[in-house]
């Protein structure tokens, strides 16, 4: 029989459409290690699609070099203070917070990237991708269970959008905290205090 013969014409149907790949963190990597990419393109893997990372302007670079240096500073050596590097959270998401606290391990996480379960506190950066840091990456994290996320709002109405209490039932937090002022600790890293008024400086 040949082989048309097979398909009904639901599937003919259903085949006549251009198929959407969903890409894998191993794909991605591939694509990198191959050149198929722009070494210089700053691209992040979330749920299967490429995304290209907005631009860093000044007030992205210049806030999360102030938050490392502050929480480095708070933390000691109870956490490794890592930055805009990927962490996998599964074989189709690898996202690339701009700041990561992660528990602390000899290696370094030499020999593999951070997984959830290795994050204590999760910090965006957040300047001209405000919605989609709040509709997608935040639940994002939720779902894989990062206990807490801070999402720095500038530049213009600067403030910190604090997530905690995970609702693994719902797929996101339960408390939701917009600071401005006063002082932050991470719940897993109760030794560290960020002082806001240090943070948003002139």
């Amino acid at each position: 029989m040949p082989a048309s013969a097979l398909l009904t014409p639901t599937v003919a149907h259903a085949r006549s459409f251009p198929a959407r790949h969903r890409w894998t963190v191993r794909e991605f990597q591939r694509m990198g290690e191959t050149g198929f990419l722009d070494p210089k393109a700053r691209l992040e893997l979330i749920e299967g699609e490429l995304f290209e990372m907005a631009p860093i302007g000044s007030f992205h670079a210049g806030m999360t070099r102030i938050l490392a240096e502050q929480i480095r500073l708070a933390v000691g050596r109870e956490a490794i203070v890592d930055s805009q590097n990927p962490i996998w959270l599964d074989e189709h998401s690898e996202p690339q917070p701009d700041i990561v606290l992660l528990r602390p391990r000899s290696d370094y996480y030499l020999k593999e990237h951070p997984r959830a379960e290795d994050v204590l506190l999760l910090i965006e950066v957040s300047d001209s991708t405000v919605r989609f840091d709040r509709k997608t990456k935040i639940p994002l994290y939720a779902r894989y269970g990062i206990p807490e996320v801070w999402l720095v709002v500038g530049p213009r109405r600067r403030h910190i959008e604090v997530y905690r209490d995970l609702q693994p039932d719902r797929g996101g937090y339960q408390t939701r905290l917009q600071v401005r002022e006063g002082v932050l600790v991470p719940v897993l890293l109760p030794e560290a205090e960020i002082r806001l008024a240090e943070l948003f400086i002139d």
